[in-house]
C-alpha cells in the first residue's frame, strides 16, 4: 500500500503524465486517442481541486467510490486503484518505456506541446528541459523543417518564464492542500487558534512558501501533531516556537506557535506584505511604541496589544486593513483615524452570478442543464451566462449562428425544466460534484441561465458572428484567442474596435496571459479602460488561478476610471465555480467594492447596466 502521505495532487499529476504521453503517441493510432487524452486531463483536472481525499474515498467506497468522481470512468478509477494499492500504474510504465523523455521537466511548458518535444528529440535526440533550451540558444532548433528563427526565439522565451515561475505556486493549485492543513490545526485540541498567514492569505497570484501561525498552550504536542500530518512528507527543522517543513507537494511550510495574547501581532506580522510591515512598524516608532510578531511593547517592554489583528492596528489608530490590501499601496494613509477611510470591498459570498460558464456544446465537460444544477444547489449562484466559443475557434468546436440560436432555444427550454424541484437523478449528480473551493449558500428558487456567447475577436478587430445574431443573446462577450504576438498597436486596437461594437457587453480576459506560462498579448490597458467607460464595455476578471485577469492594479485602474466589472469562473466543469473566490480575492488585491462588480446585483438590473 502506498504510504498516506500520497494525495490528489499526485494522483493528479500521474494522470497528467498520461494525458503527455498519448499526445505523443497521437500520429500512430487517433482513432480512439483524442477521447482518451480529453478524458485524463479533465479527470486529472478534477482531482487536482478535489477537496476530498482520493486515498479516503477509495478506503471508504472502493472501486464505486472512484467511479462517482466527476469525469472518473472505471478505466482510469481502474489504474487509480492499481496505484493506490500497488504504488505503480503499469500502463504509464508502458507508456514511459517507449521514450526516455523527461516529461515531467516538460510539463506545463506553454506553447510547446507533446508532438513538438517529439519533433525536437527525433531531429536532435534532446530529452530534458535544459537541453532544449541549449538548443534554442545555440541556435539549432531553426534546423528542423517547420521551425524558424523567430519561433526559436518565442520557445526560448517560453523556456525562461517557464522556469521563473517553477519557483512560485499557483495560488488555486495549492490551496485545497493548504486549507486541509489549516483545517486539521483548528481541529486539535491542543489548538486555540490557527490561520494560513503570508501571501497565500493576502490572495496573491503564486506564493512561495507557507506560514502557518498557531495560538496554542503547549508548544510541543502542537509541533508533534504537526509534523505526523499525512501532508507532511519532510522535517528541516524544529526549534523552540518554529518548525520547519516540506510539503508533500514540495512546498516549503513554517509553522510559528505562539500564546494567546500574541496571536494577533503573530499573525499580522507574517501575514505582510514585507513594505506593509514596515510601514506598521513606523507607525509604532512614532508612537514610542515596538511592535514585532509577539505584540506591541512600550519603552518598558510591557505588552500593551497582541491578542487580535484588530487590536494591533487599534493601538496604532488605524481601522482594521484587510489582508488583500496590504501592499503599501496608500492603505495605511487611509486606515488612519480621521482620513478618507478604506473602501468597503467586496465580500466573499457577494457574488449573484456568473457570466462566462462553458457547456459540452464546445470544449466544456458538462451539459448546459448540469452547470446550472451544480451552479445553484451547490454554489448558491442565482444565475449563470452559457458563453461557448463561437466558430472560428475549430479546437474547442466553435459554434456557428444557426448553433447559438438553437442553443438558446434549448436554454429557454432548460430554464423551463429547472423551476421544477430535480429528481433523484439529477439530485445524485448535483450530490457528486465536488465542492472544492466554495461553501454553498442559499439555493435560489429562481435560478436562471442566460444564452452567451465567448466571441472570437478576429486578427484585424471584428467578430466571427454576426451582430444580428449577437442582438437576439442576453449577454455577449469578446475574446482574443490568437495571433497574440501581433504589435501593442495592433492588439489594442483589436480590443477597442470589439469593445466599441454595439453588440459586445464584456471584454473577457482582457490581457490573455497565463500565469507562469505566458504573459499575455502586449496591450495598452489604459486605454482599453478609457473605451470601456467612454463605450459601457465591462471587462472582466476572470477567476481562473491561472488567468486572474485583469492584474489587481488594473482591476484598481478601471474601478479608478468608473469602469464596471465582472467576476467569472471561466468554468468548464462544476468544480470550477469554486474558482469564483480567487477572482473576488483579486477584485480585493484591487481596492473593488461591491458597488463596481455588477454580477453582485440581481439578473435583472445586471441587465438593465448593458449596453
Amino acid at each position: 500500500m502506498v504510504k498516506a502521505k500520497m494525495k490528489n495532487a499526485n494522483i493528479a499529476s500521474i494522470l497528467r503524465d498520461i494525458a503527455f504521453l498519448l499526445e505523443m503517441e497521437e500520429g500512430e493510432d487517433n482513432s480512439n486517442i483524442v477521447f482518451k487524452i480529453r478524458s485524463y486531463k479533465r479527470a486529472s483536472d478534477v482531482i487536482a481541486n478535489l477537496s476530498s481525499n482520493v486515498e479516503e474515498v477509495y478506503a471508504t467506497h472502493g472501486l464505486k467510490g472512484l467511479m462517482q468522481i466527476p469525469s472518473v470512468g472505471k478505466a482510469i478509477a481502474l489504474k487509480i486503484e492499481e496505484y493506490l494499492t500497488t504504488g505503480k500504474i503499469q500502463y504509464l510504465d508502458e507508456l514511459k518505456s517507449k521514450t526516455d523523455i523527461d516529461i515531467d521537466g516538460f510539463y506545463g511548458l506553454e506553447g510547446i506541446g507533446p508532438k513538438t518535444i517529439k519533433i525536437v528529440y527525433d531531429k536532435l535526440g534532446i530529452r530534458d528541459l535544459s537541453g532544449l533550451e541549449k538548443a534554442a540558444s545555440g541556435g539549432k532548433l531553426r534546423s528542423i523543417r517547420g521551425f524558424s528563427e523567430k519561433k526559436e526565439e518565442v520557445i526560448l522565451k517560453k523556456i525562461q518564464l517557464f522556469k521563473k515561475g517553477r519557483s512560485r505556486y499557483l495560488l488555486g493549485e495549492v490551496y485545497p492542500l493548504i486549507k486541509q492543513i489549516e483545517t486539521r490545526l483548528l481541529k486539535f485540541n491542543e489548538v486555540k487558534n490557527a490561520v494560513v498567514a503570508g501571501s497565500f492569505r493576502r490572495m496573491k497570484e503564486t506564493v512561495g512558501d507557507i506560514d502557518f501561525v498557531v495560538a496554542c498552550n503547549d508548544v510541543e504536542k502542537v509541533m508533534d501533531y504537526f509534523v505526523s500530518m499525512p501532508e507532511i512528507d519532510e522535517v528541516l527543522g524544529k526549534g523552540s516556537t518554529k518548525t520547519f517543513v516540506r510539503l508533500n507537494n514540495g512546498m516549503d511550510a513554517d509553522l510559528l506557535v505562539v500564546p494567546e495574547e500574541s496571536f494577533g501581532s503573530a499573525l499580522q506580522y507574517f501575514t505582510g506584505s514585507k513594505e506593509h510591515g514596515v510601514a506598521m512598524r513606523k507607525i509604532a516608532l512614532a508612537k514610542g511604541l515596538h511592535l514585532n510578531e509577539w505584540g506591541i511593547f512600550d519603552n518598558s517592554q510591557h505588552r500593551i496589544a497582541g491578542s487580535t489583528e484588530e487590536e494591533v492596528y487599534q493601538t496604532l489608530d488605524l481601522e482594521w486593513i484587510p489582508p488583500e490590501m496590504r501592499e503599501n499601496l496608500g492603505e495605511v494613509e487611509l486606515a488612519k483615524k480621521g482620513a478618507k477611510g478604506l473602501p468597503k470591498l467586496i465580500e466573499y459570498n457577494d457574488l449573484k452570478g456568473d457570466l462566462q460558464v462553458h457547456s459540452n456544446s464546445t470544449d466544456g465537460t458538462m451539459s448546459i442543464e448540469e452547470m446550472a444544477l451544480a451552479a445553484n444547489e451547490k454554489f448558491g449562484l442565482q444565475y449563470i451566462v452559457i458563453t461557448d466559443h463561437t466558430k472560428s475557434l475549430k479546437l474547442t468546436n466553435g459554434l456557428d449562428e444557426k448553433q447559438l440560436l438553437d442553443q438558446a432555444n434549448r436554454i429557454a427550454e432548460v430554464n423551463d425544466r429547472i423551476r421544477r424541484v430535480p429528481d433523484k437523478t439529477e439530485r445524485q449528480l448535483i450530490n457528486e460534484v465536488d465542492l472544492s473551493r466554495s461553501t454553498p449558500r442559499t439555493k435560489s428558487n429562481n435560478f436562471r441561465i442566460l444564452s452567451g456567447a465567448e466571441v472570437n475577436i478576429m486578427r484585424d478587430g471584428s467578430l466571427d458572428i454576426a451582430n444580428n445574431v449577437l442582438d437576439k443573446l442576453d449577454i455577449v462577450g469578446a475574446a482574443i484567442h490568437s495571433n497574440f504576438s501581433q504589435p501593442i498597436e495592433v492588439q489594442t486596437d483589436r480590443l477597442i474596435k470589439a469593445a466599441r461594437n454595439p453588440s459586445v457587453d464584456i471584454i473577457f480576459h482582457p490581457t490573455g496571459r497565463r500565469i507562469n506560462k505566458r504573459e499575455g498579448y502586449p496591450v495598452n490597458i489604459e486605454k482599453l479602460v478609457d473605451i470601456a467607460n467612454d463605450t459601457n464595455t465591462i471587462l472582466e476578471i476572470d477567476a481562473h488561478y491561472d488567468r486572474l485577469d485583469l492584474k489587481d492594479e488594473y482591476v484598481r485602474m478601471a474601478i479608478q476610471k468608473g469602469v464596471k466589472l465582472v467576476i467569472d469562473s471561466d468554468a468548464h466543469h462544476p468544480v470550477h465555480f469554486g474558482f469564483l473566490k480567487f477572482g473576488i480575492g483579486q477584485a480585493r488585491r484591487g481596492w473593488a467594492e461591491k458597488s463596481s462588480i455588477l454580477n453582485t446585483m440581481p439578473v435583472d438590473e445586471l441587465l438593465r447596466c448593458l449596453k
